[in-house]
């Protein structure tokens, strides 16, 4: 699972990226489209690419999160497509006044999640959030049909009680009804066609990580329809093209492009990763920090099952071997309890005042299912921390400094693990999403891992996206290492090196 936020404080323009096509001509006047949406928030960014680079324009923000509906914590879908359209509409709207055209639309958003559809195409309901409890009954029953050494030998897909298989083992009647993950959701609305974009599929625990296919024998045999999951498409390949209905809701011509990209938001990310060396670690750090490497093939030992790592397929068939971990959810969280209690520090003050703090302090397992649910986090903290003994004042300062000092030891445990089970060491650490400009969080992770640490760019995943999207035009040439090239040549990045022993 990854879900990192769209970062509403990250600037509305980025950096110039060099990009030309094959015989280094300049696409003026052609931009393309990325829908980024997070646990949060979620934008539509226009993403210009020519000569001379890539220029980032948000066009459109909205809000979103889980709503308490028939029963279960549910993601409003219908206001979230509302919110889609609106976001297109203003970007045919700014395309059009400077006399461009979109070429492609591109979508990525969390994983995990999926509506059920109909033979019509009408959602039977609004979709599940991960954060609901309801899949947590069904993991002892999938075990005792699928046996978790074997699920991991196949899949490679470390266990959260809310992978995709658990939600779907809880379902009743899905004969006749397709199961599409958000982002794919999103495009069949878009399209009308009904497809599954890989990345995104590989956290489903029902995809083979080395086949590249669906898992058939798992769906069997968990009484699954075989064709629960539409066929799978590739980033860059084309979904198919805007109905006419939508085309002229929103202004843009019917032939506009719909283009998978990296649709699991962390795949788009780490797409854009400024890395020009092989030995990297990797941070996407949000609402939750995915923490890896990018390997050429798939780890399923038993020793990386026993350390819940997970290969998830990343763009051009790489495999993101990483850990999905608590993040700054903790300190979201903490935020709303606090302004709910009628005191709203700024965030730059908050963290100011957590690093006056003296290194040493008690720290929790960022990891801890007790903190999915939201619910007055910071005392969930503080009992978090009376557990093992140490005592947290109910101070905002010395939570939020519990909560960096907490994430930054986990990230040097998870990395370390990473060298060992993939034995590919690593050299520095890169930091992308809105955890890049948390400079106390990237200095205690530099101090804890006792690596150089880069942090940047904050707009890592629409980078990925709109870069996948170029380059399926013809706008943009090469591999990743090349795409890489181009986010390293246009963004100012940070460098952080360990000052203090490891946590």
């Amino acid at each position: 699972m990854s879900e990192t936020a769209a970062q509403d404080t990250a600037p509305a323009t980025a950096g110039a990226v060099s990009a030309a096509g094959p015989s280094g001509q300049v696409f003026a006047g052609s931009v393309f489209a990325a829908v980024d949406i997070g646990a949060s928030s979620g934008r539509v960014i226009l993403g210009r690419v020519s000569g001379s680079g890539v220029e980032l324009e948000v066009v459109h923000r909205f809000p979103n999160g889980v709503v308490e509906l028939d029963g279960g914590l549910r993601w409003d879908f219908d206001a979230l497509f509302a919110e889609v359209l609106k976001g297109l509409a203003a970007a045919a709207s700014v395309a059009a006044a400077k006399n461009e055209t979109i070429t492609s639309i591109g979508i990525d958003t969390w994983a995990v999640d999926y509506g059920l559809v109909n033979a019509k195409g009408a959602l039977t309901a609004q979709p599940y959030s991960y954060r609901d409890d309801r899949s947590r009954a069904a993991v002892a029953p999938v075990h005792k049909k699928l046996d978790p050494a074997r699920l991991y030998g196949t899949t490679g897909l470390q266990f959260l009680q809310f992978n995709t298989l658990y939600q779907l083992a809880t379902e009743q009647d899905l004969d006749g009804l397709q199961a599409l993950l958000i982002p794919d959701l999103i495009a069949f609305l878009l399209t009308g066609q009904r497809r599954t974009e890989s990345t995104n599929a590989s956290t489903t625990g029902l995809f083979d990580a080395v086949a590249g296919e669906w898992a058939t024998e798992f769906l069997s045999a968990l009484g699954l329809p075989k064709k629960l999951f539409p066929p799978l498409v590739e980033p860059g390949e084309t979904v198919g093209t805007l109905l006419p209905g939508i085309a002229e809701q929103v202004g843009l011509p019917a032939g506009t492009n719909v283009v998978a990209v990296g649709s699991h938001d962390t795949a788009s990310a780490v797409a854009a990763v400024p890395a020009q060396e092989s030995n990297f670690a990797y941070i996407s750090s949000g609402t939750w920090s995915l923490v890896g490497l990018e390997l050429k093939h798939p780890v399923l030992t038993e020793a990386s099952r026993a350390a819940n790592f997970t290969n998830e397929r990343g763009v051009d068939g790489t495999i993101r071997y990483l850990r999905n971990m608590g993040g700054l959810w903790l300190l979201s969280e903490c935020q709303r309890t606090w302004a709910s209690e009628g005191f709203t520090p700024e965030l730059t003050a908050l963290l100011t005042a957590a690093a006056a703090l003296p290194p040493g302090g008690p720290q929790i397992n960022p990891d801890d299912p007790y903190f999915i649910a939201p619910d007055n986090m910071p005392e969930r903290i503080r009992s978090a921390a009376r557990r093992t003994g140490d005592i947290l004042p109910d101070d905002p300062a010395g939570i939020t400094r519990c909560i960096m000092d907490s994430l930054a030891a986990g990230y040097a445990r998870t990395i370390r693990d990473a060298e060992r089970l993939a034995d590919q060491p690593v050299d520095v650490v890169h930091v992308v999403g809105g955890g890049s400009q948390n400079r106390l969080l990237c200095q205690l992770t530099a101090d804890a891992t006792g690596k150089t640490v880069i942090a940047g760019p904050v707009e890592a995943t629409a980078l990925g996206n709109i870069l996948v999207q170029a380059r399926a035009a013809g706008q943009v040439t090469g591999g990743l290492r090349d795409m890489r090239g181009l986010v390293v040549n246009s963004h100012a990045l940070q460098t952080f090196t360990p000052q203090l022993a490891r946590l």
